[in-house]
């Protein structure tokens, strides 16, 4: 599907708000670097969730960027590009998916290390499967910890499985 074609669909949605996700958006960088700019230049609030293996420092500065900061937890935290942490912006959004309480510990730990909450909205989620939302939210309370609790709903309404959602 051209951008083109994308930018029609949004419009025939009449909606003012576009997330651009779905696997790594940024694989096809020049690609997406261009459409979320199209999308801007048409008056959408765009927003572009990414692994954070890739770069995001190109990414339009109108956009608000979702980083999913993978934790060890998800087997894939080798695959973070840290520099990212210097490229955000205070409308951004930075997520840690926890699976456990190592996890949490090392989010924590990335959080104070990078100085994220001085950079950009900080979110804890719950892994689907793997850890009680309330014992994670009990974490954050204990440790008057200073950043949002996130819920993964669409693994709720739709279930862990569902994709394209």
């Amino acid at each position: 599907m051209s951008a083109e074609d994308i930018i029609g669909h949004v419009r025939a949605a009449g909606v003012p708000l576009v997330e651009i996700t779905g696997g790594e958006p940024l694989l096809q960088q020049q690609d997406a670097l261009l459409l979320v700019r199209d999308l801007l230049n048409e008056g959408y609030e765009v927003l572009v969730e990414t692994n954070g293996s890739l770069s995001i420092c190109e990414i339009d500065k109108r956009a608000v960027i979702i980083l999913d900061v993978k934790t060890p937890g998800s087997g894939m935290s080798n695959q973070m590009d840290f520099s990212n942490f210097d490229c955000l912006k205070p409308s951004d959004e930075v997520k840690f998916v926890v699976c456990d309480r190592s996890d949490y510990d090392w989010a924590k730990d990335v959080v104070a290390e990078f100085r994220l909450k001085e950079k950009a909205k900080v979110l804890f989620s719950p892994a689907v499967g793997t850890i009680q939302p309330a014992e994670l939210a009990r974490w954050i309370i204990n440790d008057k910890l200073d950043v949002r609790f996130n819920l993964q709903i669409h693994k709720y309404i739709f279930g862990p499985e569902e994709r394209g959602v």
